[in-house]
């Protein structure tokens, strides 16, 4: 699991992540990258798409746009990504983290 060294921003407040990955995970849960950001004031949960678990390197980006909350701004950002697997416990959820990643993105302004 990897995430690229740089993202942007858009006015809109739209975040563009991405990276690399490879899954190996065995059984029928649905694997997703689940992704979070976080700036000087501001950390925001962006979820994340669905991962294909078929041993192979995969790219992923996920676009997000939180609608509430302060906005991220260009510079340099925390940025959190995990594979994550969403299985079952009894009838409860319970995710379990496969691979992660976590390092300061530079945030970009979208050029226009």
């Amino acid at each position: 699991m990897t995430v690229n060294p740089t993202g942007t921003v858009a006015k809109d407040g739209t975040i563009t992540l991405s990276g690399t990955y490879r899954c190996k995970a065995a059984g029928p849960a649905p694997v997703f990258i689940s992704t979070s950001v976080r700036g000087e004031e501001v950390r925001q949960e962006l979820g994340g798409p669905a991962a294909r678990c078929d041993g192979a390197r995969h790219t992923w980006v996920h676009h997000a746009n939180p609608r509430s909350g302060p906005r991220m701004r260009p510079g340099p950002a925390e940025v959190d990504a995990s594979l994550l697997r969403l299985g079952t416990r009894g009838s409860l959820p319970a995710p379990t983290i496969l691979a992660t990643d976590r390092h300061t993105v530079d945030l970009r302004p979208v050029a226009v």
